[in-house]
């Protein structure tokens, strides 16, 4: 058993499946190498990722794979789970050894496991798209934090560049410490430096941030949202399975019901 120790970039991950190819280990441990801890007498591979062989992989891998499989491979990706990238790397190598179309043998244990991943990584994508909040800064940008279970901000960019596409605005990802911006035009990657003075960990704006009006519109949403609810029909275990509580903070209509 060989460990490969990559920098958790999809880059690296398809370099460490090239350096396989070329070393021929036996058997290989791929570790994120934030938590790699290494080993007496163990024997190691530090994967230095090389944007060259990680597109002849990724381009391999689009020759063999569906298109829809490629989108599931990344999207498992993002799942940013130690175990996932482990079987995202057993699963490029089992594509390489076989034959077209190994990718619909749901008997194997890594084209289940890929697949498992990026159902809950597209999971956690539906729900951004319908529980992002945003509120209107006082220079006009809309801004909303979030913090999703998974890395998804780069699959609900195309959603909401086309859905707000005659507003600004910034979706911020409190717990990764990056964001996208739209600026009428396209959508950027941006850095905490980009939203310094905003408080990130904190729901709400200040108020001293806010557009004179945001707080109306708060308030008329939160009577929308009430003025809905019908008592008599309240079931909040299956509420609660729709609208997990860990997005509630992020909900302005859930503002003090947490």
């Amino acid at each position: 058993m060989v460990t490969f120790i990559f920098d958790g970039t999809f880059e690296g991950l398809l370099t460490a499946v090239f350096d396989y190819y070329e070393l021929k280990p036996e058997r290989v441990q791929l570790i994120w190498d934030k938590l790699y801890q290494p080993k007496m007498l163990e024997e190691n591979h530090t994967v230095i990722s090389d944007e060259a062989k990680a597109n002849r992989v990724w381009q391999g891998l689009k020759k063999k794979l569906q298109p829809d499989w490629v989108k599931t491979y990344y999207c498992a990706y993002l799942s940013e789970q130690p175990q996932a990238f482990q079987a995202l790397f057993d699963f490029a190598l089992y594509i390489f050894d076989n034959k077209p179309g190994a990718e619909s043998n749901f008997g194997n244990e890594h084209v289940i496991a890929v697949t498992q991943t990026a159902k809950k990584v597209s999971r956690e994508r539906h729900r951004m798209k319908a529980f992002i909040r945003f509120q209107k800064t006082a220079d006009g940008i809309y801004y909303a934090p979030v913090e999703p279970d998974f890395n998804v901000l780069p699959l609900i960019a195309g959603f909401f560049k086309n859905r707000y596409a005659d507003q600004q605005w910034i979706i911020y990802d409190v717990r990764r410490k990056y964001g996208l911006f739209y600026d009428l035009q396209k959508v950027t990657e941006i850095t905490y430096e980009f939203v310094s003075a905003v408080d990130t960990s904190k729901p709400r704006l200040h108020e001293s941030l806010t557009d004179e009006k945001e707080e109306l519109a708060s308030m008329l949403w939160k009577d929308y949202f009430n003025s809905t609810n019908i008592p008599a029909r309240k079931n909040m275990k299956l509420h609660i399975q729709h609208v997990p509580k860990r997005y509630w903070k992020y909900l302005n209509e859930k503002e003090g019901k947490n």
